[in-house]
């Protein structure tokens, strides 16, 4: 019979859960980060963006900024018919 002393370690998922690309549900609403996460830029680029009026449509719910899934989705079908590959 095996005594311990203590509890055995469970294994930590060290995977980074932001870099897997959020569901396409049409309701799914992204933060700044998410949205920066998913495509693959700092998230000052996203602030940027809207400032400038860039980038896809955003909303304050209170002092937050969120990112309709199905905007976002919007906007880059937008830009690849803006700006074809070469």
């Amino acid at each position: 019979m095996m005594r311990y002393d203590r509890p055995m370690a469970m294994p930590v998922d060290r995977s980074n859960s932001r870099s897997e690309r959020p569901p396409k549900a049409p309701d799914r609403l992204l933060s700044a980060q998410d949205l920066a996460d998913y495509l693959e830029l700092p998230v000052a680029t996203i602030y940027a963006w809207r400032y400038r009026g860039q980038g896809p449509r955003g909303f304050r719910a209170g002092r937050h900024l969120r990112y309709r899934w199905l905007d976002v989705e919007h906007w880059i079908s937008g830009q690849l018919e803006q700006k074809p590959l070469d």
